[in-house]
């Protein structure tokens, strides 16, 4: 027999990441503590120091039996920035985590507080512990600390040449191994899994808990642009006619003293935050049940949350959540179409994409750049502020003209399969 020469021929695809300028997140990007760069040089100095006492821990959640009796064998982990503490190397299970943001802390005060543990299980939330901490932040300079405000987050190459979701990702992974594996040899050693709790790994897996906090979390940001419209409509309709007729006097004063309108609305917003500066928080801000939506979850929605990844139940479970995932998807669908319809139509003004509502518009603007030139602004704006205001019974039930104008405009719709 000849001699047989095996030949084995391979590619490998390499990716090297060298550059010190950028920040490897090992952390959730909603709770980042540090935004340094990787390498030491380009670091830039402290701005203050902060002091974490932790005093004591009641009501804690019994972990495991000994003796025939209820305890807890438990330790701490505090974590900022590169910086970890870690008590103990006894292996016990997850009971909870403190969070607290260093920017809600008033300079030189020292906070002592409580904060619950708060646990989500697949039963629901439960309070397995109140620790008591004490919490100071001191800095060196205040003008520093408030120049810190003004300054980009990141470092300068993630400007320069930023990162992709995707490498960013990837990275973020390598660098909660990398920091796992150093821990897992100090004294005492840490587990990976509370690396990666602390780092809170899984933020970013699907949940509809998290999915239905975040809306009603978006719901509360605009619930102040929501009032405004609501109040203006009360206004408009005379629903409460002193106050209608004391905004015609305010409307009147600003239009006939235009250099007043921008001091107006400084001196509103001062006024707001000020009247709230009176229930400022006495407090740092922690973890809200409420606000995570853990009281209006279903069973099975936690269930599917604590579900691994890909799933261990029965393909029927699965069927049936995968076909109320479509649901939500399509609601979600339907929202992100109509915006799109209404951005479309506004487009469709100048597109041609109907000649006839588009040869309308562009004599009106004609028309409107002629009157605008010859008249006063004080003038157009009178008579839209009046006609905005107009008695209800100078008003139809039928949608006034520019509405119906506006909704018959085409959009892409119609070429989507």
């Amino acid at each position: 027999m000849g001699k047989i020469n095996d030949v084995f021929s391979s590619r490998i695809h390499l990716s090297v990441y060298l550059d010190g300028g950028y920040h490897v997140f090992d952390e959730s990007i909603y709770h980042i503590s540090d935004l340094t760069p990787t390498s030491k040089q380009l670091w830039k100095k402290p701005i203050g120091v902060l002091e974490l006492g932790i005093l004591k821990v009641d009501g804690l959640h019994p972990m495991k039996a000994r003796d025939g009796r209820g305890t807890s064998d438990a330790y701490c982990v505090a974590k900022y920035g590169r910086k970890w503490v870690n008590g103990s190397d006894n292996k016990d299970l997850l009971i909870g985590k403190v969070r607290v943001r260093i920017s809600t802390l008033e300079t030189g005060r020292v906070y002592p507080n409580s904060y619950p543990l708060l646990m989500l299980h697949p039963s629901g939330v439960k309070k397995m512990g109140e620790p008591n901490l004490a919490i100071r932040f001191s800095c060196y300079s205040m003008v520093d600390l408030m120049q810190m405000y003004f300054k980009p987050h990141l470092p300068k190459m993630h400007y320069k040449r930023p990162l992709n979701v995707m490498e960013q990702e990837m990275l973020r992974q390598q660098a909660v191994n990398v920091v796992a594996a150093r821990l897992s040899r100090a004294e005492p050693p840490l587990r990976k899994e509370v690396v990666e709790y602390m780092s809170d790994t899984k933020s970013h897996l699907w949940s509809m808990r998290r999915s239905k906090a975040n809306f009603y979390r978006l719901m509360s940001g605009f619930s102040g642009f929501l009032s405004v419209g609501r109040w203006l409509g009360e206004v408009s309709t005379w629903k409460h006619p002193m106050t209608t007729v004391l905004v015609h006097i305010l409307f009147l004063m600003l239009v006939c003293f235009p250099e007043l309108i921008m001091p107006t609305m400084f001196l509103y917003v001062f006024v707001i935050g000020m009247w709230n500066w009176r229930f400022r928080p006495r407090h740092p801000p922690h973890m809200n049940s409420k606000l995570s939506y853990t009281d209006g979850v279903t069973t099975d929605e936690l269930d599917e949350e604590f579900d691994t990844f890909p799933s261990t139940k029965s393909p029927d479970i699965v069927l049936w959540r995968y076909g109320r995932l479509r649901s939500v998807a399509g609601r979600v669908q339907s929202v992100v179409g109509d915006l799109a319809t209404q951005g479309e139509r506004v487009q469709a003004l100048v597109s041609w994409l109907d000649p006839r509502p588009s040869s309308m518009f562009m004599a009106f603007c004609l028309v409107s750049a002629v009157v605008l030139y010859m008249t006063p602004f004080q003038i157009p704006i009178l008579i839209g502020g009046f006609y905005f205001l107009r008695h209800p019974m100078f008003r139809s039930k039928v949608p006034p003209a520019p509405v119906n104008f506006y909704r018959r405009l085409p959009a892409l719709t119609d070429s989507m399969l």
